[in-house]
């Protein structure tokens, strides 16, 4: 099945973060609810509106995969964990890289199948710091093509 591309509009930011706290919930074992919690109202209010976003919908129109670029950087790549395996993410990557002129990306070094899955992109660590852009203890890898 082919993926289609769309952008998102804003009234689309709540599915969006639905799509965020489930796939965050499924990959990142090493935040607490409390966390993810402190990250919603973040997303929803500020991060999405700071970023170019695409997303990828199922058959009845429901989001099931989304990116967020900026300055030829992936900030944010989540795919609900129903849809992962599926290669959302790939074509969203693709897309990024191939239309968007991407070519980084930061990555929870705690999350090893997202650095996998750039590794396998063709992305390469090229620094690391060990707390996130907030200062929390969540080590970040930057990775650039």
């Amino acid at each position: 099945m082919k993926h289609q591309i769309e952008s998102v509009e804003e009234a689309a930011y709540p599915e969006i973060v639905a799509v965020w706290e489930a796939s965050v919930t499924a990959t990142h074992d090493f935040l607490t609810p409390e966390d993810i919690a402190f990250f919603k109202p973040l997303i929803l209010n500020e991060y999405l509106k700071a970023v170019e976003l695409s997303c990828i919908k199922d058959s009845d129109g429901h989001i099931i995969g989304f990116m967020g670029i900026a300055e030829r950087k992936v900030e944010m790549l989540f795919i609900h964990p129903e849809s992962r395996g599926m290669g959302i993410g790939k074509t969203l990557l693709g897309y990024a890289i191939r239309e968007k002129g991407v070519n980084a990306v930061d990555v929870n070094e705690q999350n090893p199948q997202a650095v996998g899955f750039y590794l396998h992109a063709g992305f390469k660590v090229v620094s690391r710091s060990a707390t996130d852009g907030m200062g929390k203890p969540f080590p970040i890898l930057s990775m650039e093509l």
